[in-house]
């Protein structure tokens, strides 16, 4: 929550300013009861990135939607910590992982405007698999699914 209380600041610049995002919908989605209730809906996984196994430097986190397929939720990597390939550390966890329990397909959405995102989800083999007009709670946004089919364990 102290990345979006900074109004001027990379975090809130990217993610609320950018897409036009009501600031209500910010206190909502980020409260505390928010996340916790994200944290044990639909079988998460977490992922953490640590320096000195004390301090996050950002997290992933993975959906079993069912027994071939996982939904990769969010990539967050901290703004002092961009550009350093903990990103993509993280990717590479969550690919192994579900790999190893025998999901087939993971499947990730990326806005439009999420360039880098998109960037970095093509960089790492996704290939879009639909592209849609859907509501969110502040507008019509255009969303791409991408979608990586893993080997067999």
């Amino acid at each position: 929550m102290k990345l979006l209380e900074d109004k001027e600041g990379q975090v809130y610049q990217e993610n609320v300013t950018k897409f036009g995002i009501p600031e209500e919908y910010v206190r909502k989605a980020f409260a505390e009861e928010t996340l916790l209730e994200a944290a044990t809906t639909g079988n998460p996984t977490f992922y953490l990135a640590l320096e000195n196994r004390c301090k996050i430097l950002g997290f992933a986190q993975a959906i079993q939607r069912d027994a071939e397929t996982a939904e990769l939720d969010r990539i967050v990597v901290f703004p002092e910590h961009t550009r350093k390939g903990i990103g993509t550390q993280l990717l590479k966890r969550v690919l192994e992982d579900q790999e190893r329990k025998g999901t087939k397909t993971v499947v990730v959405n990326a806005g439009k405007e999420e360039t880098h995102a998109r960037k970095f989800y093509e960089k790492n083999g996704f290939e879009v698999v639909r592209q849609a007009i859907v509501e969110a709670p502040w507008g019509k946004i255009t969303l791409a699914t991408y979608q990586l089919r893993l080997r067999s364990v």
